[in-house]
């Protein structure tokens, strides 16, 4: 790790965090305090993806279905109105969108093998973006002359990733960069995950193998063909099963390339000096242990 003690972290005069864990657990809360304190540059993954790597397919979606309304095709084709993406740090939902759900196409849903298009469009946009990592540091001093930086990890990265490998590219590069921190949550946020999901469930990206089983258990279990799958319905059945497959993940890159933070503390935390304090009395607590 770029910090092994919290004199380290202390001393530092660039101090640079990954956050990573399944959303909903304070990694961009926390994110957020600390770009607000003035001192810290906020590397959104997930604004990334959508802005760089997935900009172009969202809008030609959005175009497409716009192609469909005579109205607005031949506005499009004479170029008289321009249809483009209002993605923000605090509104990532034209990526989810794009995404979309498997399923019944009369409810919303995209025929499995558009929908592993897409899928594999977000894995190389992801891997890419938390590539970027290195170059974002670079350009928040160069350019901005930022001291420390945040990168704000999708909760998907432990799905592209080998964390008990230890020469795994991606997180060999990310850790060379940036103390890497999972914020780890307990039972009941598990649930409180599961509730809220429940209540609004959006779309999701999801490791190849995972997805396969899934999908067919759910067609097994629900007797179902694929054309016949209630898009919300499959989403939320899968939720549990995807929080349950990446948590070992999410622990197996903690142990071999960071350290964890439980959501609580993190949800403690109300500035920059918190954190700082947060981040040395966990780097004290894992000398010791070792």
């Amino acid at each position: 790790m770029i910090y092994s003690s919290a004199k380290d972290w202390r001393e530092a005069a660039r101090k640079k965090v990954l956050f990573f864990g399944m959303s909903g657990l304070g990694k961009t809360y926390v994110s957020n305090i600390l770009r607000d304190s003035g001192d810290w540059f906020h590397y959104s993954i997930d604004y990334r993806i959508g802005t760089r790597y997935m900009g172009e397919y969202i809008t030609d979606n959005a175009k497409a279905e716009a192609m469909k309304v005579p109205f607005l095709r031949d506005l499009l084709l004479s170029d008289s109105i321009y249809i483009g993406s209002n993605i923000s740090f605090e509104n990532l939902t034209p990526v989810a969108a794009y995404l979309g759900k498997p399923g019944n196409p009369a409810l919303g849903g995209l025929a499995m093998p558009e929908y592993r298009r897409r899928q594999e469009q977000f894995r190389q946009a992801e891997i890419h973006a938390l590539l970027d990592t290195e170059y974002f540091i670079d350009r928040a001093q160069r350019l901005y002359g930022y001291p420390h930086f945040i990168c704000d990890t999708g909760g998907s990265i432990c799905e592209w990733v080998d964390p008990d490998n230890p020469s795994d590219h991606v997180l060999s590069e990310l850790s060379r960069q940036t103390l890497m921190v999972w914020i780890k949550g307990d039972d009941d946020h598990t649930a409180e995950l599961i509730r809220r999901f429940d209540k609004a469930p959006k779309p999701m990206s999801y490791q190849a193998d995972f997805l396969t089983r899934t999908w067919q258990e759910y067609l097994d279990q629900h007797g179902c063909a694929e054309a016949e799958v209630n898009p919300d319905d499959f989403i939320r059945w899968t939720y549990a099963r995807a929080l349950a497959h990446r948590q070992p993940r999410y622990q197996s890159m903690a142990e071999n390339w960071g350290v964890t933070i439980t959501a609580d503390a993190i949800g403690k935390v109300r500035d920059a000096r918190d954190f700082d304090e947060l981040i040395e009395s966990t780097l004290e607590t894992r000398a010791a242990a070792s």
